[in-house]
C-alpha cells in the first residue's frame, strides 16, 4: 500500500520539477527526497520521472499518478475543512503570488488586515515579475493582469486600476509627450516583461528606455532620482517626491484578475478567502488612488488595452 506522505513527497517534485526546488517546502534535504521518489518507483516498480540535467519530467505513469494524488490531497483538504463554520475564523497557511507591484503596494495592507480578522491564518506573499504558476502549486491564489487562458482555473476580475507617466516634483515641467523625448526614460527591462499588457511605452509610443528594470518599486526608485516613465497610481502615495505629469492626455487603464485553483470552488474556506482578497484589494486600490489624485487635475484622454 502507498503511503500518503510518499505522495506529499511525489507532489513537491512533480510541481518543482526538481529535487533541489522541492526540498525547502517539503523541509527535506535533496538527497532525503531523492531516497523518497527512488523508494516510491521501487514500490510501483515503474519510473516516475525522467532525469536530465535540466530537471525531472514526469513519464506517463508519472502524469496519471500526479493527478491522482492531486484529487487525493484535494479530498483531505476538504475533510480538514468540514464542519468550520461560516461564523469561524480562517485558520491555516496561503501563499498568495502578485505581480511586485500589487505584492508590494498592496497586499501588504490588505494581508495585515485580514490575518487581523483571523488571527489563526498564516498569509504568505509571493512577489514575483512574472505569473505565477498555480498548476507548480507556487501559490494558492495568483493575482494576475490580465486573465489566463488555460488551465483548470476559477477567475475573477477584481478591478481596474489606472497608471499615468510621473516625475519628480522639482523637474522642469511638461506640455506634451514630445518634451520627454530629450528626457531619461525609465521604464521594464524589454525582453523581460512578461505580459503585453505591461508595455506601457511602446504603447505610448516613446522611444529606448534608459533606466530599466524588471521590478516596479526599483522603477519608481529610478524615477526618484529623475526621469521619466508610467506609474500605478497606487503607488504614488509611497512616493511623494513624484507627480504625475501630462494627466489630460495620457491614462492608462489595466485590471487585476483574482485566480485561484478550480477545484478550490468546492471549499467554504478558500472561498471566504479569495473573497476578504478581492473585497481588500478593492477597496485598497480606490483609497491609494484618491490619496494619489488629491493634488492631481482631472484625466484626459484614456488609453487602455
Amino acid at each position: 500500500m502507498l503511503d500518503w506522505d510518499d505522495m506529499r513527497v511525489f507532489l513537491g517534485v512533480a510541481r518543482a520539477r526538481s529535487l533541489s526546488g522541492a526540498a525547502p517546502g517539503l523541509r527535506m534535504d535533496p538527497a532525503t527526497v531523492g531516497r523518497r521518489i527512488g523508494r516510491l518507483e521501487e514500490a510501483l516498480g515503474a519510473a516516475l520521472f525522467l532525469k536530465s540535467p535540466q530537471g525531472y519530467a514526469l513519464t506517463d505513469l508519472g502524469a496519471r499518478l500526479q493527478a491522482r494524488a492531486e484529487e487525493a490531497e484535494e479530498a483531505v483538504r476538504l475533510a480538514l475543512e468540514e464542519g468550520q463554520g461560516s461564523s469561524q475564523g480562517l485558520t491555516g497557511q496561503v501563499r498568495i503570488g502578485a505581480p511586485d507591484g500589487c505584492a508590494n503596494y498592496l497586499l501588504p495592507q490588505v494581508a495585515a488586515r485580514i490575518q487581523s480578522d483571523n488571527p489563526g491564518l498564516e498569509i504568505q506573499i509571493l512577489a514575483l515579475p512574472r505569473v505565477v504558476n498555480l498548476s507548480r502549486r507556487e501559490a494558492d491564489i495568483a493575482i494576475t493582469v490580465s486573465p489566463p487562458d488555460a488551465g483548470r482555473l476559477t477567475v475573477q476580475k477584481i478591478t481596474d486600476y489606472r497608471l499615468h507617466l510621473a516625475q519628480r516634483r522639482d523637474a522642469a515641467p511638461v506640455a506634451r509627450l514630445e518634451d520627454l523625448r530629450d528626457r531619461p526614460l525609465v521604464g521594464y527591462i524589454q525582453d523581460m516583461i512578461f505580459d503585453r499588457a505591461l508595455d506601457y511605452l511602446a504603447e505610448l509610443g516613446l522611444g529606448t528606455v534608459q533606466l530599466a528594470s524588471n521590478s516596479v518599486p526599483v522603477q519608481l526608485r529610478l524615477l526618484q532620482q529623475g526621469g521619466v516613465g508610467v506609474v500605478h497610481d497606487f503607488a504614488l502615495p509611497f512616493a511623494p517626491e513624484l507627480r504625475r505629469v501630462l494627466v489630460d492626455q495620457v491614462s492608462l487603464t489595466r485590471a487585476f484578475y483574482l485566480v485561484r485553483h478550480d477545484a478550490d470552488r468546492r471549499s467554504e474556506r478558500m472561498a471566504r478567502l479569495a473573497a476578504a482578497v478581492l473585497r481588500g484589494l478593492r477597496e485598497e486600490v480606490a483609497r491609494l488612488e484618491a490619496l494619489a489624485s488629491l493634488t492631481e487635475g482631472p484625466g484626459g484622454t484614456t488609453l487602455s488595452r
